[in-house]
């Protein structure tokens, strides 16, 4: 009964001390942002690595995303009658639920391990420290262009996403299912709401934003040299996939008491 106690108590201190540590980071990015300390020509090229770089994978991924959950759903629906329902039920799930998710989960495998692993191997190098010794926060430097960027990138990127995958999934329900093409389009365009596009525009800046911010953190708390740079960007990767996945539960639950006023605007 000892051990059980002493484990549960070191996994609730190290919850503790990594939520510190996360929450720390974000009120220095936030302390540098409202002085005005941005270094507009890092946003630039992080939004050229972020946004630009990433947009290939991120439209593959809408596009057959759709046209899978449209399959999915159209041989489901003809069993009850309900085949030209499809077009609605995936352009719906698309842009509140399947766009951000598969979006940020992308995001976090291609920029959140590049993100880690740079900051990382700039920690155990030493190169951090010397930021420190020339007056450069590490910080400003390094993360806060990062946040802005990928702020700016993952709303683009995430209707990206969902544009693809209701385009896939018109092509597919209409060119191979038969479902009437006038009729498909007529319905998404009636179900589908602003406030079902605001939500998955929002849900993307959230999840952009918890990517940098657990991509950073462990890679400036990176410690044993290079095994401790393959670590961290491994870990890295996986908080921030269960953090979307988390934090997804929630927006959804919080977005959907004001979807219905945006919806009317």
């Amino acid at each position: 009964m000892k051990i059980l106690f002493q484990k549960l108590g070191a996994i609730f201190f190290g919850v503790t001390v990594y939520l510190g540590q996360v929450a720390r980071l974000l009120w220095e990015i936030l302390s540098c942002i409202f002085r005005g300390r941005i270094r507009f020509r890092l946003v630039l090229q992080q939004i050229v690595a972020i946004g630009f770089g990433s947009q290939p994978v991120v439209m593959v991924t809408g596009a057959f995303t759709g046209a899978v959950f449209a399959a999915q759903c159209f041989f489901k629906f003809s069993e009850i009658g309900l085949a030209t329902a499809t077009g609605p039920v995936v352009s719906i799930a698309m842009c509140r639920e399947l766009g951000p998710v598969m979006a940020g989960l992308m995001v976090t495998g291609r920029m959140g391990a590049a993100m880690a692993a740079e900051i990382a191997t700039m920690k155990v190098t030493e190169q951090i420290d010397a930021l420190r010794s020339m007056g450069i926060a590490p910080v400003e430097y390094l993360v806060v262009p990062r946040m802005i960027a990928i702020l700016i990138s993952m709303p683009i990127l995430v209707a990206e996403a969902i544009a693809l995958g209701i385009v896939a999934s018109d092509l597919l329900t209409t060119g191979i299912f038969g479902v009437p093409q006038v009729w498909f389009r007529d319905q998404v365009i009636a179900q589908t709401g602003l406030g079902d596009v605001a939500s998955g525009l929002v849900k993307g800046a959230v999840f952009g934003a918890l990517i940098v911010l657990l991509s950073c953190r462990q890679g400036l708390e990176t410690r044993g040299g290079a095994v401790g740079v393959g670590t961290s960007t491994t870990r890295a990767v996986v908080d921030s996939s269960l953090a979307i996945l988390i934090a997804n539960l929630f927006l959804t639950l919080l977005l959907n008491e004001w979807l219905p006023m945006v919806s009317l605007l």
